[in-house]
């Protein structure tokens, strides 16, 4: 297996990972929102949640970016403007990433924002952004 085969399936696994943290975590703050603040079931989430961010979304964030700088550094940028567009994305995954954080700490301190509600909306924005990546990955439109 040539460095290229390797670097690819350590980004895609990557990649896999870090969505997994992207779409669970808001549906714990889903769950978090409905108990009381300082009842033994919150405890438990703020666990859940710091293990999952900590452990497994934000390490797995940082190597699907650097795998995928790799594979991107060994490609002509010229004529790849999904390529471009697909890393803005990207960079939306990270900036929710970083809200993701925030609204965990929110709810360690007891100053939560926003509702239950909030946390089913926002849940669909990683999905949504995932679609349009790799629809640009996979049919590089322009």
């Amino acid at each position: 297996m040539n460095w290229y085969g390797m670097i690819l399936v350590l980004h895609i696994v990557a990649v896999i990972s870090w969505m997994a943290g992207l779409l669970y975590m808001p549906r714990l703050f889903v769950y978090h929102s409905q108990v009381a603040p300082t009842s033994e079931p919150a405890r438990i989430f703020q666990v859940m949640e710091r293990k999952l961010l900590h452990a497994i979304t934000i390490p797995a964030g940082l190597a699907a970016m650097l795998f995928g700088g790799l594979l991107a550094s060994e490609i002509s940028l010229s004529g790849q403007n999904w390529l471009f567009v697909k890393m803005g994305l990207v960079f939306l995954l990270a900036a929710y990433t970083v809200l993701l954080e925030n609204w965990r700490r929110d709810f360690v301190t007891g100053r939560v924002r926003h509702s239950e509600r909030f946390f089913r909306v926002i849940n669909e924005i990683p999905a949504v952004l995932m679609i349009a990546i790799v629809a640009l990955v996979v049919l590089k439109p322009f």
